[in-house]
């Protein structure tokens, strides 16, 4: 991965399941970085079936372990839950909140577009993430794919950062 020096910006993103059972979804925790030329890097994913406790201690020590500049969550499951989560652990955690206004297909469409343009990098192996962007089938796929959801917010935050109009809503914390 490039140096922290070499990265403009940071970002822990968060695609946060409600329950944390055998058979419930994962939550994302995605952290990608972008250069000063605009090259995203996905640095590290550290998504799992967690309670909303564990994967609030997971996102925190992500910014907090590749020195983030902001956490960014996905609540339209959560709501005001996902915030008050990390607030408890860290008050005054860099955060906010992303509302997801369209389908996973059409949000994921311009970052399909960067790695096409060979804009986004993975540094290490994520074999579950990639797993996730290559089988995902809209309509299709009965399960959710809360890793590739988690890395859609971050590359949106770090390179799109105006998303087309309804696409993504930033609500601020």
């Amino acid at each position: 991965p490039p140096d922290r020096a070499d990265l403009k910006r940071i970002v822990v993103a968060i695609d946060p399941a409600v329950t944390a059972g055998e058979d419930a979804d994962e939550t994302g925790v995605i952290v990608a970085g972008v250069t000063y030329e605009g090259q995203a890097y996905v640095l590290a994913d550290v998504s799992g079936r967690y309670k909303p406790q564990e994967w609030a201690n997971r996102a925190i020590a992500a910014l907090n372990e590749w020195d983030g500049d902001r956490i960014v969550a996905e609540v339209n499951n959560g709501g005001d839950m996902v915030e008050q989560t990390l607030r408890t652990i860290a008050p005054h955690i860099p955060y906010y909140a992303i509302r997801a206004g369209t389908s996973k297909y059409t949000r994921a469409e311009p970052v399909s577009a960067l790695y096409e343009q060979s804009r986004v990098f993975h540094c290490g192996n994520f074999s579950e993430l990639e797993d996730q962007m290559c089988s995902y089938e809209q309509g299709t796929t009965a399960w959710s794919p809360d890793r590739m959801d988690a890395l859609v917010y971050a590359i949106t935050e770090l390179i799109l950062e105006t998303p087309r109009e309804g696409q993504i809503k930033k609500v601020l914390g």
